[in-house]
């Protein structure tokens, strides 16, 4: 399976530049790519306050559809994050998986960062879906600091870990570290994606967006800079990791919550109250 990672400076609140970028990114991948990912919150940038109900967009509003039609031109699924605003009047933080047939999964961040609170509301579920016959969740940013996000997934069943990525320095070696464990632990390919660049509040983005297999090693490593990292994973080798032993089936006791199942293969653990 060919994975492309776009790791891209963005403009917050500057959502017609971010979708024209990614538009772009997403037309230049190879024909036989099957999925590329992008940072968090790639098409709006991060809101303020004051902005926040002017940039962010419900899951069928013009930036999605847009990505849509791009996916399925392309042929291609699509990774990628937004501001969310949803049918409550709340505002979320939300990555989605874009297929050419549609929205596969959706996940809104669980686990708020400092500058998150205040303006995004936490979601309430971790979520996975068969995807090309692999069973793949997503997380966000600080929610890979938890190890029961990304624990919450491998008991959904989840083979591919996706991580739209929105972290500054100085935490750039955090997420490094714990990419790594997140894929050891749930014996489970993680793929990773950064923002780069300044953003506002003088914050500097980290890069470093990564792939690691999942007994927990770095494939693909990028640096500071705008680039396009593209790789092959072999699932093989994810067989071959769960072969002698299993975490999730020799652990001691299970994640609470209320574990859900819908026809389209979409299977949700929902976070107790």
């Amino acid at each position: 399976m060919k994975v492309e990672l776009v790791q891209l400076a963005g403009r917050d609140g500057d959502v017609a530049w971010n979708l024209a970028r990614t538009l772009e990114a997403i037309h230049a991948c190879a024909d036989d790519t099957q999925l590329v990912v992008f940072p968090e919150t790639q098409l709006t940038g991060f809101p303020t306050e004051q902005n926040i109900a002017a940039i962010a967009e419900p899951v069928d509003g013009p930036s999605v559809q847009a990505v849509q039609q791009a996916a399925r031109e392309k042929n291609i699924s699509v990774a990628v994050g937004f501001a969310e605003a949803a049918d409550d009047g709340r505002f979320y933080n939300t990555t989605l998986l874009i297929t050419p047939e549609g929205i596969a999964l959706k996940y809104s961040k669980t686990h708020l960062w400092a500058s998150d609170r205040g303006i995004f509301t936490p979601g309430d579920r971790y979520a996975t879906c068969l995807w090309n016959g692999i069973r793949v969740g997503i997380v966000i940013c600080f929610d890979i600091e938890f190890p029961e996000s990304a624990r919450a997934l491998g008991q959904l069943g989840a083979e591919l870990i996706i991580v739209t990525n929105g972290n500054m320095d100085p935490y750039g070696p955090t997420h490094r570290t714990a990419i790594m464990g997140r894929a050891m632990e749930n014996q489970a390919y993680a793929v990773m994606v950064n923002r780069v660049g300044a953003g506002d509040d003088d914050l500097v983005f980290a890069g470093g967006s990564a792939v690691v297999d999942p007994y927990g090693q770095l494939i693909v490593e990028a640096g500071r800079e705008e680039c396009r990292q593209i790789v092959e994973l072999d699932f093989e080798r994810l067989a071959q990791s769960r072969r002698d032993y299993s975490y999730l089936a020799e652990r001691r006791f299970v994640l609470p919550g209320e574990m859900r199942e819908h026809e389209s293969g979409v299977r949700e653990l929902i976070i107790p109250a």
